[in-house]
């Protein structure tokens, strides 16, 4: 569960994982060494890891790569189910090894909130705790000399003008197309015609023997880009109970079924500013009663939380349980979601706190789903267009406002006033959308 509060935020909460108790007390020693950081417990292996990240649910996770039992990449695996189980925990990788093909399997289901660094460098300066800070609230935190790695040997020499190689940087580093539009006062869709023409032109220049390393930055720019997407998987851990339930009285594992639901995404406006200017811990710590709100919003309506991805909220109403009422669930939920946080907004600004102002996007429509995983660890993931238009209408969205696509206006037992968008042309559709908006809930 998050945490949850309207006062100042406490320490930011961090679990330490690593096999070698010189490291490992080290590391807890430069964390607890600032007041913002508290370690919350420790592991020497992966079933410690779990186990304990499962009994402390800290905000950040600190982990060696490898760690019994086979010391392969257990801290990588055990990081990811982690996640899995608690969408949002930020996971920092410490590591003795600069192949940066390590970084890539770990940004590879998207980099937000995912740290990796060098052990060698943890003691210089602040990395370690600056770090912490950053993926506690949705960043991502490479070490300088594996951005380097992955970057300069795919820039043939004189070949990259510097806006060009600055925007390698920025893409090595983990941002997204939306965090490097924001740096550079421009629009996303400006940035995503830059990264094309960077990679045509390192496509044409790269000579034979910097294929490899060319494949290794398109596969990390590529992971940044599924998550700044969001995808078409929205993955979520079901709880034991749940997952024998489906099992029992639904698909068996890996069995896909068309199902018709209603999707809810979630985005804060102007996020990447509000972070720019925030300090970290305060920052965390309202993330945290965000989520927690917007959870509460969600399980309201008897929704599914699929995914918490930085400042990022997805849900699905409809399943894996039929909802034949999928569609005002959902917008029940996203009412439910602004009321909350304006209240939250209230108690933040008397304490001098930033204000989240919520864009939502629901759609409604056929997906395909399916269980996937093991008897002891199932997800539920959907794919489809119902998917992927949700989060493009969330960006039509103001703060305080809610799209609907119009299936999902039609499918209502209950007409609301709504403004009529028309025709909308979005990203990935070759087709318009047509699109109502309900306006702002109060005061953003």
């Amino acid at each position: 569960m998050d945490h949850q509060g309207s006062g100042p935020p406490g320490p930011i909460s961090v679990f330490l994982a690593d096999d070698n108790l010189i490291v490992r007390e080290g590391v807890r020693a430069l964390i607890n060494a600032r007041k913002d950081l508290q370690v919350v417990g420790v592991a020497a292996d992966f079933d410690e890891l779990v186990s304990g990240a499962e009994a402390t649910h800290p905000q950040v996770l600190v982990t060696d790569i490898r760690m019994p039992p086979s010391f392969q990449r257990e801290g990588i695996d055990a990081a990811r189910e982690v996640r899995k189980r608690h969408p949002g925990t930020g996971v920092v990788v410490l590591s003795q090894y600069e192949d940066p093909e390590y970084a890539v399997s770990l940004l590879s289901e998207g980099s937000a909130g995912y740290g990796y660094l060098l052990k060698d460098h943890v003691a210089e300066g602040s990395q370690l705790v600056d770090a912490i800070r950053t993926v506690a609230t949705g960043g991502t935190a490479l070490d300088p000399s594996i951005v380097e790695a992955l970057v300069a040997p795919v820039v043939p020499g004189g070949g990259m003008a510097p806006a060009e190689e600055e925007l390698l940087g920025m893409i090595a580093e983990g941002r997204t197309i939306k965090a490097i539009a924001a740096a550079r006062q421009v629009p996303p869709e400006a940035i995503s015609a830059d990264v094309e023409a960077v990679f045509v032109k390192l496509a044409q220049g790269v000579s034979a023997g910097s294929d490899s390393a060319l494949r290794r930055l398109r596969q990390l720019h590529q992971a940044i880009v599924d998550r700044e997407e969001q995808g078409e998987t929205l993955s979520r851990l079901l709880p034991s109970g749940l997952a024998t339930k489906l099992k029992q009285e639904r698909r068996a594992i890996g069995e896909t079924e068309r199902v018709v639901v209603t999707v809810l995404m979630s985005d804060i406006r102007s996020y990447s500013t509000i972070a720019e200017h925030a300090d970290p811990s305060q920052l965390a710590g309202q993330l945290n009663t965000h989520r927690a709100a917007m959870n509460q919003a969600i399980l309201g309506e008897a929704g599914t939380v699929m995914q918490f991805v930085g400042d990022a909220v997805m849900a699905v109403f409809g399943a894996p349980f039929p909802q034949p009422d999928h569609a005002d669930r959902a917008l029940a939920a996203a009412l439910a979601m602004h009321a909350l946080q304006q209240d939250i907004n209230t108690r933040w600004r008397a304490d001098g706190l930033p204000a989240f102002g919520l864009g939502l996007g629901l759609s409604t429509g056929e997906a395909a789903a399916a269980l996937l995983g093991s008897a002891e660890h199932l997800e539920y993931t959907l794919v489809g267009d119902t998917v992927n238009l949700s989060q493009r209408l969330q960006q039509l969205a103001d703060p305080g406002e809610t799209v609907l696509s119009e299936p999902t206006f039609k499918a209502l037992s209950t007409q609301v006033p709504a403004v009529a968008l028309g025709a909308q042309q979005v990203k990935g559709r070759d087709t318009p959308v047509f699109a109502y908006k309900i306006h702002r809930v109060g005061e953003q």
